[in-house]
């Protein structure tokens, strides 16, 4: 279970693909604090620690996660935003992301709001997944990349999102431009009020 507050940016180092599986090796400052079989997210994703190296460590994404993620489309020197699992005794500052993203969108446009950034994201569900919650709702809740966000204008299949200047500089989102393709996962008590409203 996560919240959505990513801790940094980490650096991807090396990518190693073995049959349908891609390990991903990562750069970051809280190595040594961390232990073979954690989970922590990597862009909203839940991957679990499988080797420790140095100031480094390694993950590994299967078929169905590079299918349904943009793991698949990382290169060496790339940012990944990284949140190790949620301490039950701590607040929750953003919001119950379980780390399973849902699908992919893709940047539409980026603005300069004058001291924040506006982000439009596009995304493509079936009709039959937008039944079940798979949505987004003004003032509601998405996870992009792993960061915990507030909807903005939402859409059937597009919605914006605004971005203060510590989360543009602390993330990912200093790389992302239009065409740039982002995780998401759907709020997940959406998707159970969703699913009880259909019994």
């Amino acid at each position: 279970m996560f919240s959505g507050i990513v801790e940094e940016a980490g650096v991807v180092k090396k990518l190693v693909k073995e049959g349908d599986n891609l390990h991903i090796t990562v750069q970051c400052s809280f190595v040594n604090e961390l232990k073979i079989d954690q989970s922590v997210a990597h862009n909203g994703v839940c991957l679990t620690v499988v080797e420790l190296d140095g100031d480094t460590y390694t993950v590994t994404a299967i078929k169905e996660t590079l299918l349904r993620s943009n793991l698949g489309s990382l290169s060496e020197g790339d940012l990944v935003n990284l949140e190790r699992s949620m301490c039950m005794n701590g607040r929750l500052d953003g919001h119950i992301v379980q780390g399973h993203v849902d699908t992919t969108a893709v940047c539409t446009k980026v603005t300069d709001e004058n001291g924040s950034h506006g982000f439009t994201f596009r995304y493509d569900v079936p009709l039959e997944l937008k039944r079940k919650g798979y949505i987004t709702v003004d003032k509601g809740s998405v996870t992009v990349n792993g960061v915990s966000l507030t909807v903005c204008e939402p859409t059937d299949d597009t919605f914006s999102v605004a971005i203060i200047p510590y989360t543009f500089d602390n993330t990912n989102f200093c790389r992302i431009k239009e065409g740039s393709v982002v995780n998401l996962e759907f709020d997940i008590i959406g998707k159970y009020v969703s699913r009880l409203a259909a019994l």
